[in-house]
């Protein structure tokens, strides 16, 4: 049954079109410079076609927890889930979303200029001007309150975003939201994953930060648990009113 998803109204754009594509489990909101949703589809399709004939060879791709071993022959979007897996010590699958976001984003570049692509939370985005993405953080305080602001010089960029406390997506922590930014959406979705396994307690906030600014591929995260804020690297954060 399909869940309406209210923070997608912190992505839209007035200049972009925006309409939504499901396939199976996969739902994206995407806002293009055109209608593309017979395109989108179709990448979709393809994406998912290779990663359910991997797990079909392989099903521990997709159970496991723990990175996953390289495989120089797998396709290009299963072998940036092993790569990001390996780099944030978590399971392939942590990457999935934002991998989906970004394999169809980048494809979908050939037919527009500008896109934005959201998968559960996950975004790619591709701008040329600057985009306010409002961060949702549930019960917290600070929810509904504060945005990032992305200049068109930091595109492509994923923003990835994890949870303890909202959504269905595994967490072994309790954060209200962790934010990773990337070039690689893949390798933000895997470590916001590993980031939110970290954090149980507003305590916990700065090792979170600790582990994500060692790795290199990290450029910012944002860390919000009840009414406490970390952040650390190329984050710009404002208030909304």
């Amino acid at each position: 049954m399909y869940a309406p998803r209210f923070y997608r109204d912190w992505t839209k754009s007035d200049d972009l079109i925006g309409f939504q594509v499901g396939v199976s489990e996969t739902d994206l909101y995407i806002g293009a410079e055109y209608n593309l949703t017979a395109k989108a589809r179709h990448l979709i399709h393809k994406y998912r076609n290779q990663l359910q004939d991997y797990i079909a060879l392989n099903p521990e791709f997709q159970t496991t927890l723990e990175p996953y071993p390289e495989d120089p022959a797998a396709p290009s979007i299963i072998g940036a889930m092993i790569a990001a897996a390996a780099i944030a010590g978590v399971g392939p699958f942590a990457a999935v979303a934002g991998a989906i976001a970004e394999w169809v984003g980048k494809d979908l570049l050939d037919y527009s200029s500008q896109i934005i692509i959201e998968n559960g939370g996950d975004i790619f985005l591709q701008s040329s001007k600057k985009r306010t993405i409002g961060i949702y953080a549930g019960s917290s305080p600070l929810s509904n309150r504060l945005a990032l602001e992305i200049e068109a010089a930091e595109t492509p960029l994923g923003i990835c975003t994890s949870s303890g406390t909202v959504g269905h997506s595994l967490s072994f922590g309790t954060a209200d939201a962790v934010v990773i930014l990337s070039k690689s959406t893949a390798i933000a979705d895997a470590v916001a994953t590993a980031v939110g396994n970290i954090i149980q307690t507003a305590a916990d906030i700065s090792k979170g930060l600790n582990f994500a600014k060692k790795i290199k591929a990290v450029k910012g995260v944002a860390i919000i648990k009840n009414d406490r804020l970390g952040i650390w690297g190329e984050v710009n954060i404002r208030r909304l009113d």
